[in-house]
């Protein structure tokens, strides 16, 4: 049975093979298509990319150890008919020693210029789901209206005493991915 997660609250993964399910609704507006975009950043123990090819998103699907596989890019939300909108593939065991954290933003693409922003979307969840199964460890749902906010922190995977822990994040920045990649880097 999956754990229903709270912002802030952590549980231990326990797992190799995961995989984090991202899905929102936007609302239909009759303006331009939404593009949502989950990107992940893979932090060493000072909270930065140890090196750029740890920031995976639509232009770089791998990190260098290949223990994680990006999203595919949705550009609509039309590909998951109610189910996950975008997915990122994680092998624990494979992440390299000097990452400590995984963080995992959404981001909405052009949303100035879109006038577009994450209290227009609704449902916004991340999930954990067991790669060997397909069982829902736990999932957190985004509540909070975040109606200014252009781009989410869904939540992180980080080291903790020799394992993996998750953290359901939700926090909102009225910013980009550029913000992120500056923030990480």
């Amino acid at each position: 049975m999956a754990i229903n997660l709270e912002k802030g609250q952590r549980i231990t993964v326990g797992l190799s093979n995961v995989t984090l399910g991202l899905g929102w609704d936007p609302n239909e507006t009759g303006g331009a298509e939404f593009d949502l975009d989950a990107s992940v950043f893979c932090l060493a123990e000072n909270k930065k990319l140890p090196q750029d090819e740890y920031f995976v998103f639509y232009g770089n699907k791998y990190s260098p150890d290949r223990a994680i596989e990006g999203a595919d890019d949705d550009t609509t939300g039309g590909a998951s008919d109610g189910d996950d909108d975008e997915q990122i593939k994680v092998n624990l065991d494979k992440v390299d020693p000097k990452i400590q954290e995984i963080v995992c933003v959404v981001t909405i693409h052009e949303a100035g210029q879109r006038k577009q922003n994450f209290g227009q979307v609704r449902n916004s969840y991340i999930r954990i789901v067991d790669d060997s199964n397909g069982a829902e460890l736990a999932k957190y749902e985004l509540e909070e209206d975040y109606s200014i906010e252009t781009a989410v922190e869904f939540g992180r995977l980080y080291r903790k005493d020799g394992g993996w822990k998750f953290q359901a994040m939700g926090e909102g920045y009225k910013e980009d991915l550029q913000f992120f990649v500056t923030k990480y880097n």
